[in-house]
């Protein structure tokens, strides 16, 4: 019976992640077209977009450098499903899936109780968080089913099966290879592993031995690129408060107002300020706003009406941690552990809380509020009243998000997804022979990614045409390809003979004819074809 219920955990979870995955979200964003179309061109040619051999460190990209690990997962889906955006979203979707199934071997190693186990799998199954991440092709998805079967061989290592190690680490270090925010988490939850499994780890010393210096190995390609190169820092350089200048500010107003004394040089410190900066992005990652009513700021990290849990897990979370150290659970050491250190790399970061870097926190909210439930029911009388209560709560906070997700988040929020780009390209693809330039916006953002996807544009071809330029940050941008220019004023590209325009409504030609107007999904004209 036990077996039936996974089962059917696992095929919600399915149909969850997989049910109108290619339209909603409503579009693909300029990430996930470039991690789509980078994949098409190794299946195609084995080079990325801009002619390089099977990477192994990054994919140049925008000039974001993306870690490897997504784009060759999705070279099968491609393979099987065509370009499109089911398939190129599908590795995010089924590695969520599969995520689900790790959870519940997780908690059945921890807790030992199947109920326990079912429960987890549920939790993280129905999650507004992970749904979120398993429906778009985030690398960082992809990353924490990576994490979670590291850290599930780890358990199993302690289980008197030594090689587990070894599978362990190498988990770890394909997460590490597919999402630049596991660089900063797995350290810190390996940490935790060697202390909790500190005793294990001095009676296996050869294949602990063993195991890390095979993982430095395979690792130091990826350490070299990300430490030693201005590509590799370039991302983490974007983001991180450490290179605000706000806190030198501060420090330094309040010194000269004390005339730069020698104490208000230890007071006033700017490292303190960093510090205090630092302990209040940290603090962010568990603001109830955040994880319980509106979730991420970023309409496409969130759907907005619903938080990153559900209001039912807060006082199963609560329940579940008190009775985490009533119990004197064994593995409690690692599941507190887990949820605080999560925190520390995405801290780092000026924008917080994000969901997406601190992701690699799933599904430990899971596990504990599935904890919490099994505890408190044993201790209530009142147990059916109980379970029909949490019931209804769930399946009430489960149904508003499902109604939200669907219905209401896609038609407000297209424009965060590039809405219209797709729309615009099949218009254009066919009247292709007739114009002798096809120019193009940048208003919605890198449109050239969108042109290659939708006419699935052969790699090799563009290679030879594609018009790229690489700014004083290390960003690379296509001015243009074969036809097509891309312009961030229409009027600075130079008339030469018959023209088609896509552009904002409103940027159109004067002169132009009206050909077409592309409309997002609340109906609001976002781009105009027309022809000169």
């Amino acid at each position: 019976m036990k077996k039936i219920v996974l089962v059917i955990i696992i095929l919600l979870a399915s149909t969850l992640r997989l049910y109108k995955l290619g339209s909603n979200p409503p579009a693909l964003y300029w990430d996930e077209a470039s991690l789509g179309y980078n994949a098409y061109s190794i299946l195609k040619t084995g080079h990325d977009e801009h002619g390089k051999f099977m990477p192994l460190t990054n994919f140049a990209a925008f000039g974001d450098y993306k870690p490897p690990g997504y784009i060759y997962a999705t070279v099968p889906a491609l393979a099987i499903f065509g370009l499109n955006e089911f398939a190129i979203r599908f590795p995010s979707a089924f590695f969520g899936i599969l995520t689900v199934l790790t959870t519940y071997l997780i908690s059945k190693r921890i807790f030992k109780n199947e109920i326990v186990s079912l429960l987890s799998a549920l939790f993280l199954a129905i999650s507004p968080w992970h749904l979120q991440f398993s429906r778009g092709a985030f690398e960082a998805n992809l990353g924490l089913f990576f994490s979670t079967l590291g850290i599930y061989f780890f358990l199993m290592f302690e289980k008197e099966k030594p090689l587990m190690l070894l599978a362990s680490i190498l988990s770890f270090i394909a997460a590490m290879y597919t999402f630049t925010g596991q660089r900063l988490f797995v350290p810190f939850i390996l940490l935790i592993l060697f202390i909790q499994f500190k005793k294990r780890i001095l009676e296996n010393l050869k294949i602990v031995a063993i195991s890390l210096i095979l993982g430095a190995f395979i690792f130091w390609p990826l350490f070299k690129f990300a430490t030693g190169t201005i590509e590799g820092r370039l991302r983490f350089d974007e983001v991180t408060i450490f290179k605000d200048l706000k806190p030198i500010e501060e420090s330094t107003k309040y010194r000269q107002r004390e005339n730069f004394s020698a104490i208000s040089g230890i007071i006033h410190n700017r490292r303190i300020f960093y510090a205090r900066e630092y302990l209040i992005h940290y603090f962010d990652a568990f603001n109830p706003a955040f994880l319980f009513t509106r979730g991420d700021a970023n309409p496409r990290l969130s759907i907005q009406e619903v938080g990153e849990l559900y209001y039912i897990d807060l006082p199963l979370i609560l329940i579940g941690i008190y009775f985490l150290f009533k119990t004197k659970q064994k593995y409690r050491l690692l599941l507190i552990g887990w949820l605080l250190v999560s925190p520390l790399g995405p801290a780092t970061a000026r924008e917080t809380p994000h969901a997406l870097r601190m992701i690699h926190i799933l599904p430990t909210f899971q596990l504990i509020a599935a904890f919490g439930l099994y505890n408190i029911y044993q201790v209530v009388k009142f147990k059916r009243t109980l379970i029909a209560f949490t019931v209804f709560l769930l399946t009430l906070n489960f149904v508003y998000y499902l109604h939200m997700y669907y219905l209401h988040w896609p038609k407000e929020y297209s424009g965060q997804w590039q809405y219209g780009y797709k729309q615009a390209v099949m218009a254009v693809a066919p009247h292709f022979d007739k114009y002798e330039d096809i120019v193009v916006t940048k208003a919605l953002g890198r449109p050239y990614i969108y042109f290659l996807l939708y006419t699935n544009y052969d790699p090799e071809k563009y290679q030879q045409t594609a018009q790229v330029t690489r700014d004083q940050f290390y960003f690379l941008d296509v001015e243009g390809f074969d036809k097509y220019h891309f312009v961030g004023s229409i009027d600075s590209f130079p008339k030469k003979g018959k023209s088609l325009y896509v552009t904002q409504p409103e940027s159109a030609p004067k002169d132009s004819r009206e050909l077409k107007t592309i409309l997002d999904t609340s109906g609001k004209p976002v781009l105009r074809i027309s022809e000169e």
